[in-house]
């Protein structure tokens, strides 16, 4: 307990709630005091010498005196390698069984006594004492892991048999068991061994990625922890971790790029540094990370390349990201503390009397019966589906938050269903897990067993009755309520895991990930004919798979608003393409001029949603003074204007893993000045948006990659790379388009196509999705070439033929 949790105990004792919290935080280090085993001596263990290797189809198992390891190169680059007879299947990451051997990789020796697996993309080298390179077909080292290390109980297992790591040498085959923990020979689990892998990468190396890092998106020296975690309200940049982590690095070098996945689900913490050249004697000091896990499997995927094939990559291992449906890439406005229909109506009438588009209203918990899950406080919400008719009519869907906590209650309709299906968490004596959330004691579903999933995905027949359009999910770390520690569950709690058993240690970062699976899949069940719309506070790897994610409590202020970013960013990194901050912040009341910036920068991102606590001010545009009301407005207008771009790049986000968000080196990460750039974004490849994010700002620098680009207020033209100083007035920030971009704008009209006038004697283009509704369906990808000819500039489709659109030439 440190002293910001001591004064919390101190406060939360005078309140009822605070009180259950802390008899409740007792509860549970009682549990896991009885229930898991302490650490005693242990053994350190390191593979040991290579003594002998086998070929599989694309690659093969390496033995050495203490271990095995099984390195294989998939179809498409990706690289596996997995310790210990660790597979790389099954896996809560993984999109099916995973991807097929590569045939036409193969084993070799290597000098110095070691082996290598070559194929196209990528050469792994391993050396005769267990330590792993991966290199570019050209033979740049990309990253060098060193040999691993484990430290194993020393004596025997309660069973009386030997403790792990007496049998995994001489061939014994190994394999996996269904929560991805390797299983020994002899069969017994071996994954609660803790380990560590170290690598090194090239000096000149930026690291990004890790989930979501307010303090990112390049993530500096530090250590950071791998554990979903609610941060006990506003975080800024100084707070880690957050609710998604992600074993997922993306390493950027001059050598080229690479994303680093460690496929278990346990606790662990990444220690980062930065590299540097020319340190000490002249010579590079390389880049270091080192990840201690607490267990689980010693398992990776490695994929290599430019950052748009890494992404399509780990789209392909992970699974295709879920296309929100259309009306979800509008304005959302949500609130903790909306209080009554009354008040739903005053709010939307208020957009709808100012002419200013809002999508969709966000009910927080206060709409629920003494704040319990699939209920409706009937007082304050008489008739929730005549009121979502209604704003319908108006072109405004409602959107529900979710709980996963269930109020532990006799008698409600529930927990009693719960009970008699079986769902919910318990201990090691079969005993209901519970906690304090805001309806009281809980208990809380097990997302990580498909009955339990399956009954949980029944409930939210209840919220489509209620004419919600979509879902939330909140508080789904899990959270329980205490003034010091985890705010979780206890480790000790009993997960299904798929069939396999375990603890809290192994299901915890997965609970998120495995909820929203739950509902994904029911509301796919219960409206087929629609993409369903849901996005989950808490993650993990492949999460993407079943809707987006936003920021969390952000705190309000300027620190808060740059953490927005980073958040964007990074999630996008990890292939989450669809996020966003509550804009404004969450606690607090933003200042008019913190408040627009917010507003400028949410208009550019994939989740655009205002959202607040109920102690925290309003978030409405008019709220603050005519002068903001205006510059929100222009800024609605626009992400109005740019309706047809985001349909297009949620389906290429669908197809090929690429974000519409994007770091600004993602065209040229040899770019080393851009790699260090962290206060601007791509979004698609046509544009370049300079949020302000500092206060008192009308002028700003930014920084551009190669190529001609253009200011799109003012038409002025700028070559890059390098860096200029554009003006960023109240009512904008800068924004600029690449030259030869074609995209897909909202006219007067309708749809049509705005290009910017390429270079002389170049040439560009730009992709069309089109709306084709809320369903299922994939449209066509429409593909557009620009160019001179005659002295105009030219727009035709890649097969020649007129675009068949409306066409805008800006830039000449």
């Amino acid at each position: 307990m440190d002293a910001r949790d001591l004064v919390r105990t101190v406060k939360d004792a005078g309140s009822a709630r605070g009180l259950r919290a802390l008899r409740t935080a007792w509860r549970h280090d009682r549990a896991d005091a009885a229930a898991l085993p302490r650490r005693g001596a242990e053994r350190a263990r390191v593979p040991g010498a290579l003594t002998g290797a086998e070929p599989r189809p694309g690659g093969g198992v390496l033995r050495f005196a203490r271990s095995q390891l099984r390195v294989m190169v998939a179809v498409g680059g990706a690289v596996f390698w997995g310790w210990d007879g660790a597979g790389c299947t099954p896996s809560y990451a993984l999109a099916g069984g995973g991807p097929e051997p590569d045939a036409r990789a193969v084993l070799e020796p290597d000098t110095d006594g070691g082996w290598r697996v070559v194929s196209e993309r990528v050469t792994v080298v391993v050396s005769r004492t267990g330590a792993v390179e991966v290199r570019t077909p050209g033979g740049a080292m990309l990253r060098r892991e060193l040999p691993p290390r484990w430290w194993e109980p020393v004596g025997e297992a309660a069973d009386g048999s030997p403790r792990a790591g007496a049998a995994r040498a001489g061939g014994g085959e190994a394999g996996t068991g269904v929560d991805g923990v390797p299983v020994g020979a002899a069969g017994r689990a071996v994954g609660g061994a803790r380990w560590l892998a170290r690598a090194e990468v090239p000096a000149d190396a930026r690291f990004f990625g890790l989930g979501g890092r307010a303090s990112g998106p390049r993530l500096r020296d530090g250590t950071y922890r791998l554990w979903n975690t609610d941060p006990r309200g506003g975080f800024g940049p100084e707070d880690d971790p957050l609710y998604i982590t992600m074993p997922v690095q993306v390493v950027v070098s001059d050598a080229g790029t690479h994303l680093m996945f460690h496929d278990s689900t346990w606790d662990g913490r990444v220690t980062l540094r930065e590299g540097e050249e020319g340190a000490g004697s002249g010579q590079d000091r390389p880049g270091v990370s080192e990840l201690r896990m607490e267990g689980g499997p010693l398992r990776v995927w490695v994929l290599v390349g430019t950052p748009a094939r890494v992404l399509r990559g780990w789209a392909g291992l992970t699974g295709a990201a879920a296309v929100p449906p259309s009306w979800a890439l509008g304005y959302q406005h949500a609130r903790w503390g909306f209080g009554s229909e009354r008040e739903v109506r005053r709010v939307v009438a208020g957009y709808r009397e100012r002419g200013l588009p809002l999508a969709a209203v966000h009910l927080d918990i206060d709409h629920y019966d003494g704040h319990r899950v699939f209920t409706v406080d009937r007082e304050r919400f008489p008739d929730l589906p005549a009121l979502a008719g209604e704003l319908r009519e108006q072109g405004v869907r409602l959107v529900s938050i979710v709980d996963p906590a269930v109020k532990a209650e006799p008698g409600d309709a529930v927990y009693e269903g719960g009970r008699a299906a079986g769902a919910f968490v318990r201990d090691g004596r079969g005993r209901e897990v519970r906690g304090e959330v805001w309806p009281g004691e809980c208990v809380y579903p097990d997302f990580t067993d498909p009955a339990a999933r399956e009954w949980w995905g029944g409930l939210y027949a209840e919220r489509l009755g209620q004419g919600f359009s979509g879902v939330w999910h909140d508080m789904n770390e899990p959270v329980s309520f205490r003034p010091f520690g985890d705010m979780t569950l206890p480790r000790s709690a009993r997960h299904a895991l798929e069939g396999a058993g375990g603890d809290h240690r192994a299901a915890h970062n997965v609970y998120g990930l495995a909820m929203a699976r739950a509902g994904y899949e029911a509301l796919v069940r219960l409206r087929p004919a629609e993409r369903p719309f849901l996005f989950s506070r808490s993650g993990w790897a492949g999460m993407q798979r079943y809707g987006g994610t936003w920021s969390g409590d952000v705190e309000t202020g300027w620190p808060g608003l740059r953490a927005s970013l980073a958040l964007v960013l990074g999630l996008g990194l990890c292939g989450v393409p669809y996020s966003g901050p509550d804009v404004g912040g969450f606690g607090g009341s933003p200042s008019p001029e913190l408040y627009l910036r917010w507003f400028q920068l949410g208009a550019y991102l994939p989740l655009f949603r205002t959202h607040a606590a109920i102690w925290a001010g309003r978030r409405e545009p008019w709220e603050f003074g005519a002068e903001v009301l205006e510059h929100a407005r222009a800024a609605l207008a626009e992400r109005e204007r740019l309706r047809p771009y985001f349909v297009t790049l949620a389906q290429l986000a669908h197809r090929t893993g690429a974000p519409y968000v994007r770091p600004v080196w993602w065209g040229a990460p040899e770019d080393r000045a851009l790699r260090d750039c962290e206060d601007a974004f791509l979004l698609g490849d046509a544009l370049l948006v300079a949020p302000v994010l500092e206060p008192g700002a009308d002028r700003r620098a930014v920084r551009l990659p190669r190529g001609r680009w253009y200011d799109t207020a003012t038409g002025a033209a700028y070559e890059g790379p390098g860096q200029v100083l554009l003006d960023a007035p109240a009512g904008r920030v800068p924004v600029l388009a690449r030259a030869g971009a074609v995209v897909p704008v909202r006219g007067a009209e309708g749809l049509e196509l705005e290009v910017w006038a390429p270079a002389l004697g170049r040439t560009g283009g730009g992709l069309l999705v089109r709306d084709e509704g809320d369903g299922f369906a994939l449209p066509e990808v429409e593909r557009f070439v620009s160019r001179w000819a005659g002295g105009q500039v030219w727009v035709e489709r890649e097969d020649g033929s007129q675009p068949g659109l409306p066409v805008r030439v800006r830039g000449v």
